[in-house]
């Protein structure tokens, strides 16, 4: 049998569920960062404002152990925090799902079909783990731009999470290709620190493996929870709607359906 190469894993990946409007956020988890709940919850909240309805896979350092029935009926195992947010503990779950080539993108396959009313999934994972779901490899000649996935990494304004959130990018870019990034910073109102600790990012990125921060939201993780998202966030997660919609509409009539959902 011959052995699954990298373009037919993007293949594979870029047609699950063909026709369907899934959208994959990979989000790459930070142990440094305090505030990390804060940031998913957020996020989730500001997919949820556009009419969204979300599913958060956390497959982190600090989130809780699959439910047993995990890997007979997933679907069990998916908490309703909300009428628009339900919540997947998945730490250690995706590597159970890994093929003969190395990927774990049939975890995501998984994911989609225990939470078929969703239509975003949030999926919080290490560096290490979204590069197994989602990598797609540097010479895939039949991906464009807005295909690839663009995940999103999380710091505060420490020094330790901000230095992690440097080498998930890093390490995103030369393992799986994925050299284009987006940020959620927690860190109070009037940080000092902020707005540096973005453009060191940005510009780290850009000096050592051609890395490109596009995007970047500030969120004070002791703000009250039911505030609306801040324009930053709005304006990072509305441009994940504008993208995916830009793919359905050039894409080539024959791929057209295959490329009608997008893992940004």
């Amino acid at each position: 049998m011959p052995m699954t190469s990298r373009h037919d894993q993007a293949a594979g990946l870029r047609q699950m569920f063909a026709g369907a409007c899934a959208r994959f956020v990979p989000v790459v988890s930070n142990p440094h960062v305090a505030c990390g709940g804060v940031l998913l919850e957020r996020l989730s909240t500001a997919f949820a404002e556009r009419g969204a309805r979300v599913l958060v896979v956390d497959a982190g350092e600090r989130a809780g152990a699959p439910g047993e029935m995990a890997m007979i009926d997933l679907s069990q195992c998916v908490e309703r925090l909300s009428p628009q947010v339900a919540y997947l503990a998945a730490r250690g779950l995706a590597i159970r799902f890994v093929d003969a080539g190395g990927s774990t993108r049939a975890f995501l396959e998984r994911a989609a079909e225990a939470a078929p009313g969703c239509d975003v999934f949030i999926v919080h994972a290490p560096a290490s783990e979204l590069c197994r779901m989602f990598a797609h490899g540097r010479r895939a000649e039949s991906l464009v731009g807005a295909d690839l996935p663009c995940p999103i990494v999380v710091a505060d304004d420490r020094p330790p999470s901000v230095t992690h959130a440097y080498a998930s990018m890093k390490l995103l870019a030369q393992r799986a290709g994925l050299v284009v990034s987006e940020l959620l910073l927690g860190a109070a109102p009037h940080s000092p620190r902020a707005e540096r600790i973005a453009a060191k990012l940005a510009g780290c990125a850009d000096n050592f493996f051609a890395g490109v921060l596009r995007d970047w939201a500030w969120i004070d993780p002791a703000g009250d929870p039911c505030d609306a998202p801040g324009s930053d966030l709005r304006r990072l997660v509305a441009a994940r709607f504008e993208n995916h919609a830009a793919i359905g509409a050039n894409a080539r009539p024959a791929a057209s359906r295959a490329v009608a959902w997008a893992v940004q």
